[in-house]
């Protein structure tokens, strides 16, 4: 059976439903997709997006209209919905939906989180860096407690192999120094950046600027991560990033795991 699970930043979801995302998600056949900039309301899903894909949604929304958001869209009834991990700022903002699947002998979560973008100026930089100083211990708290799964937009490309123009971009939001030493203290945590245990290969992109022919040229970064704790990790199967249709600047990242809920 495994078990597949989807991550992909949305940049609307009222936009990437007109771009074909609906029918994508019902083909894709996922046991769980997380969604990012869902940019909607409860009003504005509410009929329309509760369902996708035959997964029922579970959403974090953002306090600001037509900003941030994130879903979860499961197969499977969790036993609890977390919604939000710091009480304050980010919560505001619509960046943690946590799903728990727990079960006598095993606690699994399934966790869609946006990061913030630095790049629209120093103050959302700024912001960026108070998000991962948070971030970082609260993964780590989880870890101790339970097994996760956290599928997202997390707005840092960790090395040279996941941007086609490193050189140019070492002092851009996504590529800079600080935000690099995050993921890679992250990584040697513990945590694990499952698709980068199965596919080494450099030009494996899942976000393309609308400026120029970044598409057409593949001018992309790594922006979109599945990022396990070890033993789920070691579960993964099969990865897919989709780029045969376009439903936003992101595309879809999918990987199958060796095991069911």
């Amino acid at each position: 059976m495994g078990f597949r699970l989807v991550t992909l930043n949305l940049n609307g979801i009222r936009s990437a439903a007109s771009k074909g995302f609906l029918d994508w998600a019902e083909a894709a056949a996922a046991d769980c997709m997380g969604v990012q900039e869902v940019k909607a309301q409860a009003a504005d899903v509410a009929g329309r997006f509760e369902r996708v894909g035959g997964l029922d949604g579970h959403f974090h929304f953002a306090q600001k209209k037509g900003y941030s958001g994130v879903g979860l869209y499961t197969r499977h009834e969790p036993s609890d919905v977390v919604v939000g991990f710091d009480g304050g700022e980010f919560d505001a903002e619509g960046r943690w939906i946590e799903l728990r699947f727990d079960k006598p002998g095993r606690k699994l979560s399934i966790i869609s989180c946006y990061f913030p973008s630095g790049s629209s100026g120093e103050e959302r930089q700024a912001a960026k860096y108070r998000f991962l100083d948070l971030l970082q211990p609260h993964l780590m708290a989880l870890k101790a407690e339970r097994e996760f799964i956290l599928v997202g937009d997390v707005n840092i490309a960790h090395k040279e192999i996941d941007l086609k123009n490193w050189r140019g971009n070492q002092k851009n939001s996504g590529f800079l120094p600080e935000e690099r030493a995050w993921m890679t203290r992250l990584l040697d945590s513990g945590v694990v950046d499952v698709f980068r245990r199965l596919n080494p290969q450099p030009e494996q992109y899942t976000w393309w600027s609308n400026r120029g022919q970044a598409w057409a040229k593949n001018v992309g970064w790594r922006l979109d991560y599945h990022l396990a704790t070890p033993a789920l990790a070691e579960t993964a199967r099969r990865e897919q990033i989709f780029l045969a249709q376009r439903f936003s600047d992101h595309a879809p990242l999918t990987i199958d795991y060796d095991f069911c809920l």
